[in-house]
């Protein structure tokens, strides 16, 4: 199963948890402007603490990938 997804004809392609219409952008501006994940989960029920962990956990490989380099 995939975390995300992309797809034309939902938010124009806009990247969002999969099974949902939630931009994973939102999860990144929740968390920068303070808020925790528990308030983000609240807010979007239809997104699941393991996506948010999956989610969190590529981001960070992804940035260790990119520093390491």
């Amino acid at each position: 199963m995939s975390i995300v997804e992309s797809n034309p004809n939902v938010l124009n392609g806009t990247l969002v948890f999969s099974d949902t219409r939630v931009p994973i952008r939102n999860l990144f501006d929740y968390l920068v402007a303070g808020d925790t994940v528990k308030d983000f989960l609240e807010d979007f029920p239809t997104v699941s603490f393991e996506q948010v962990r999956l989610v969190l956990q590529s981001a960070e490989v992804a940035i260790e990938n990119t520093t390491a380099a």
